[in-house]
Order: C-alpha cells, then structure tokens, then sequence
C-alpha cells in the first residue's frame, strides 16, 4: 500500500507542556486508522498538528510524500485533507444547505459542488428534509451527519474525524459509525478517527494506535486490539 500520511518522531508542545513525544504514527491510502485513549492523551493533537492549528517542535509530517508541516491551513485542505472538529461547530444560525456549501469554500466548480452535494444529501438522507432549516434546530446526531457532510463537499481523500460520537445518542453513534465505514468503502477517502468509544473505533478501523501521555504505547491490527488483554483493560472496561 502506498503510505498517504506519516508522522515521524513528532513533538509538540503547548507553551512548556508536552502534548506530544516522540510520536511515529503512519495511514496507508484506502485505510482507517484509529486513535484511541483517554483525554489528554495527545489524540487531538496529531489532528490540530496535521492542519496546521498547531505547529510541531520537531519531527516532520509528510502527505503523499511531501512535508505536510509547516503548509497553511488553506492550502492543507486544498491538498485533499478535511476535519471534522470535536464538538460539530456548525453556523447555528445559517441553514443546513449553506453549513454544507461553506464546506466547498476551496472549490470553484459549480457544476461538481452540486454533484457533491446531491452524494452528501443521499448518504444523509436527514439532512435533504432539513435541507432549508437553521442547524441550530438539529439535533446533536442530525449535526455531526452535517459536519460530516461538510468536510466532503470539499472532497477530501483524507478525512480526520475528531470524537464524531461525542455527545450523541447511542442509535446514533452507530448510524456515524457505518457512515464512516461506507465514506471509506464507497469514495476511498482514508480516514484518522479520533475516538474515546475505543470498542467502535476498533471495529471500524483497519489500525490503531493508543496514546497515553503523548507517546504512542500500543499499535496493531484494530482487530487484534479488541482481544488484546492490555486494550480490555485499559479502554474497554475489562471485557469486549
């Protein structure tokens, strides 16, 4: 496979605090990767390092071969990556039709911004009834499938999700869970999942890393994970 992503031996701290150390993680194209730990393991901040919102100390960041650190943020969802941020940020008070086109902000080709809107609507069907309302009258599970449409109407092939299932209803953290699965599958976009709901992540993802502190102390097939005795106890809850 060839390698999309790779981060090698990055730092990063905040004013003198470590968020991240000595942190080596790689995301082949067609995969998903996830990121699992508790909070304040450094799992958001390999998001904000990759787009730009943070700068690293040292280490290097690489995209399809290519010093990814240091490129403006703008120009980083040009080359093809696109988030989705914790806790949704959507524009309460613009309507669902105008939160997905600020998505395509980069794009100029009217006729394929509609062609990807019409995808993003039949993949969330919620979101053509609600297509005229404000986002603020969504509900938490109805914004996170807009956010998440958002990021793709910039048509990335590398899409960073940060905790998508953060505050939604279990129904639907698994209707998140197989859109994820479909995006990937359907559009090979790769995807860098950033989840606390450890036991989802893992049965979603290719790969994994977990993160402790900001150093990466356990990494492997995700399936492999979900049995691993040290996984169980540390982000399962003692049994899968």
């Amino acid at each position: 496979m060839t390698t999309m992503l790779s981060f090698d031996n990055v730092e990063l701290y905040y004013d003198h605090v470590y968020a991240l150390k000595g942190v080596s993680i790689q995301l082949n194209e067609g995969e998903t990767v996830a990121l699992i730990g508790a909070n304040g393991a450094g799992k958001s901040s390999i998001l904000r390092a990759i787009t730009g919102l943070r700068k690293i100390k040292s280490g290097s960041i690489s995209y399809m071969g290519n010093r990814l650190d240091g490129t403006p943020a703008a120009e980083i969802v040009r080359k093809g990556i696109a988030m989705v941020p914790e806790g949704r940020r959507v524009f309460p008070l613009m309507s669902v039709k105008d939160n997905l086109l600020m998505g395509a902000f980069t794009r100029s080709d009217k006729a394929g911004i509609q062609q990807t809107l019409d995808s993003v609507l039949t993949r969330f069907p919620r979101l053509r009834e609600r297509f005229n309302q404000q986002a603020s009258t969504l509900s938490g599970g109805e914004q996170q499938m807009m956010v998440i449409g958002r990021a793709l109407m910039a048509r990335p092939r590398l899409l960073l999700l940060d905790e998508p299932s953060l505050g939604i209803a279990p129904k639907l953290v698994q209707d998140i869970a197989r859109a994820i699965v479909a995006i990937s599958r359907d559009e090979g976009v790769s995807v860098l999942l950033v989840e606390q709901n450890s036991r989802m992540a893992l049965s979603i993802s290719n790969r994994a890393y977990a993160l402790s502190t900001g150093q990466v102390v356990l990494a492997g097939n995700s399936r492999e994970l979900l049995d691993d005795p040290r996984v169980k106890a540390a982000y399962l809850g003692g049994e899968v």
